[in-house]
């Protein structure tokens, strides 16, 4: 590829999200109603909200749908809505009517189905459905959508969710809701699991769904967003086990390559009498000034709902601080009721004045614990820099740690802006605990007694893992969790070598040591779940610029962030600036001088993220490098929308292959000039029989017309010249 200057309107482009149909997961194809005499062209309509309720019981699988299209047109119109379904799914609802008549639709299986999206492609010249190459479709005529009106549309299907040795995947496709014309309203997913067999582990790959864990057999599964478009299928795993500890392992691996694996485990949601770890917890309440009014009354009363929590075999105490510290009592006292009624109205007179001193509250609360078989816990909330006592972050980070002699975990609340994060996620991670941070728009009652309620009972602690038969690296998070009821093990990695490995999981309960054991494979091959290499690099680049936020840069780290962010499509400071000076040699006069204030923007990015620890930034940064999910840019550059848009539409992630925009095409970042390579052009004949024969290639194809994909060894180059047909052989040599 030859270089070339982007025209203006062609950088516009890029920086729009693309306009064309509306590609919902179910979409209209419209046309004028009744036909006008001179055809004319007509808007898309646009997608209101979108609901979707799922129920899976036992395998089976019903789910719902609500949409609201709505009609741009300055007159009615009327369309095809198309659905695709999952293959064997049955469409058991669909509602839509025109005055008082229900109208009706048809399933059309895969081979017809086809025959549909690949005339959509040829009539429009966007290759964006062919990612559903394979599946059934739903059919419907709708008529009419009034102009500037709306039409309301549902539908409901059933199928069977196919398990694999205890491991269950839903999918539901809300990919192309991405070419709505205007961004949705509102978009929810709410999907509700019950099954005989206890639900071991959940997991959503794809999205930050919030999973409400009811009993052993219940699990909710949630996901609300506002004003967006979204840009991929909803994916959720789960996995069904009656061992007293379940674990299960996905893995991806290409030939001759290091594989990627997830590991899933959690004990039995049932737990046995008296296999629960008593606890030994203080909390620490900050009552500086700063903290009157609305502040403490919610701080008051989420301390009272964990000290109405805990259990009858823990013990407890509470330690407040301001310029002075003080403790309810010298030590540590039992969670019985006589002792519960007068912490409660202690913590009612509370009241907020003084300063901070943080460093000797630490110091007390350390001093409460002695050798015990109990779990100990410190639950720390505070909301300011410390300004009383010592005042040095990095010596009060070394005292933390001389004096913390019995492993206990600190779990850390910092409330508002006004707090040191570099001090709080430091104490916190070092110390076998977590920060969580309550933003002004956020309550903390909420944030503390959610977060209470996940470790009020202790499991396993102090855990260690071992694989016999392979050798594992790079395995994420690095200091693997105690176990609390309802919580589980997620760890991603690398491994070397193959075969039938046995893990065995080890932790304590009070002073006994409990092993489980379980025996999984490492294959040599494994095409599928592809996600789990962009999955795994986003973890490690969360921990590698953690690591220089925390402790300062260095030239080794940040080399390793540009390559795993470049090869796996992950933006970050240092790469985003990276993408973006790639792109100024095509940029054209009138919109360089916005790149390079971007470029310069981006490129003090993360000096930006190292120096500050305090502040609304510090704390929107923190709480994003926390996130299992891809890191944002928003908790980077507040404000930085241009370039935000910018490279979203220069990157692009399908499964494990990212494509990167160059010179109008998108190139597979694996792609190099001296590989062999065959060229086909779009929409042949040529085109859709490789589509036919591997419908996979539908998902890398639907990026755009031009783009060039590495199939094994082979460069598949699409565009507007190639070959119409191809042989047998040229075939099978793009074959999966």
């Amino acid at each position: 590829m030859k270089p070339q200057r982007y025209s203006l309107p062609l950088i516009l482009m890029i920086l729009l999200v693309l306009v064309g149909s509306s590609l919902a997961d179910g979409f209209i194809l419209p046309h004028p109603y009744p036909p006008p005499p001179v055809p004319s062209p007509i808007p898309y309509p646009s997608v209101k909200y979108h609901h979707v309720n799922v129920n899976i019981d036992n395998q089976v699988a019903i789910t719902g749908i609500d949409q609201v299209f709505i009609n741009n047109y300055h007159s009615d119109i009327e369309g095809t809505y198309l659905f695709p379904i999952p293959e064997d799914a049955a469409i058991s609802k669909f509602s839509m009517y025109s005055g008082d008549q229900e109208l009706t639709g048809e399933i059309l299986d895969k081979d017809k189905a086809r025959g549909i999206y690949e005339d959509i492609v040829r009539r429009l010249k966007d290759p964006a459905l062919l990612e559903y190459m394979g599946t059934d479709l739903f059919k419907a005529r709708v008529y009419p959508i009034p102009a500037h009106g709306e039409k309301r549309i549902t539908i409901e299907y059933e199928e069977i969710i196919r398990c694999d040795a205890g491991m269950c995947r839903y999918s539901y496709p809300l990919n192309v809701e991405k070419f709505s014309p205007d961004p949705l309203q509102e978009v929810t997913i709410v999907i509700n699991i019950k099954s005989q067999t206890p639900i071991a582990t959940v997991y959503c790959p794809t999205h930050s769904a919030s999973i409400n864990r009811k009993d052993d057999g219940s699990v909710e599964i949630s996901f609300e967003q506002n004003q967006v478009k979204p840009d991929k299928d909803f994916v959720i795993y789960y996995t069904l086990s009656q061992k007293d500890f379940a674990m299960n392992l996905l893995t991806h691996r290409e030939k001759g390559e290091d594989g990627f694996f997830m590991l899933m485990a959690a004990p039995n949601y049932v737990i046995p009498e008296g296999q629960t770890v008593p606890k030994d917890i203080v909390f620490v309440f900050d009552k500086s000034g700063s903290m009157a009014g609305e502040k403490i009354e919610q701080a008051r009363k989420a301390f009272e709902f964990c000290i109405n929590s805990l259990n009858p075999e823990d013990r407890f105490n509470i330690i407040t601080f301001a310029t002075e510290v003080n403790s309810y009592k010298d030590e540590l006292i039992t969670a019985n009721r006589d002792n519960i009624t007068p912490v409660t109205r202690f913590i009612q007179d509370i009241s907020a004045s003084g300063g901070t001193n943080i460093e000797e509250a630490l110091r007390t609360a350390l001093g409460q614990f002695g050798k015990s078989s109990n779990m100990p816990i410190i639950i720390f909330l505070t909301d300011g820099l410390p300004t009383v006592g010592e005042q040095n972050i990095a010596r009060i980070i070394d005292n933390v740690d001389s004096y913390n002699q019995h492993k206990v975990r600190l779990f850390v609340f910092g409330v508002g802006y006004d707090v040191n994060t570099h001090l709080l996620d430091r104490i916190s991670t070092e110390n076998g605990g977590l920060s969580e941070y309550v933003e002004p728009n956020e309550d903390i009652e909420v944030k503390v007694s959610n977060l209470y309620t996940k470790i009020s009972t202790p499991l396993l602690a102090e855990l260690s893992i071992k694989y016999s038969q392979v050798k594992v690296r790079d395995v994420y998070p690095r200091q693997l969790p105690d176990i609390f009821k309802g919580s589980q093990i997620l760890l991603l990695g690398r491994f070397e070598g193959s075969g039938i490995s046995s893990v065995s999981i080890s932790g304590k309960v009070q002073n006994d040591i409990q092993t489980f054991v379980e025996d999984v494979n490492f294959p040599e091959i494994e095409a599928g779940f592809d996600f789990l290499p962009r999955l795994w690099a986003t973890r490690k680049i969360n921990f590698l610029l953690n690591e220089i936020r925390l402790y300062g840069e260095n030239e080794e780290l940040t080399e390793e962030i540009k390559s795993l962010s470049k090869q796996y499509g992950i933006m970050t400071p240092y790469t985003s600036y990276l993408v973006l000076e790639d792109e100024m040699e095509y940029a054209s006069p009138e919109i360089a001088p916005m790149m390079d204030n971007l470029l310069s923007f981006s490129s003090d990015a993360s000096s930006r993220m190292k120096k500050e620890a305090s502040g609304e930034q510090a704390v929107k940064t923190a709480k994003a490098l926390q996130a299992p999910s891809p890191v944002s840019q928003e908790a980077y550059w507040a404000g930085a929308r241009a370039e935000e848009t910018l490279i979203k539409n220069l990157v692009k992630n399908i499964g494990k292959k990212t494509f990167y925009f160059r010179e109008d095409v998108w190139v597979d970042q694996e792609y190099r000039e001296e590989q062999k390579s065959l060229k086909v052009k779009f929409d042949s004949d040529a085109y859709y029989s490789l589509l036919s024969v591997n419908p996979q290639l539908g998902k890398y194809l639907a990026v755009g017309h031009r783009v060039i994909v590495m199939v094994g060894e082979t460069a598949l180059i699409i565009g507007e010249e190639g070959k119409e047909t191809l042989s047998q052989s040229e075939m099978k040599l793009l074959s999966f």
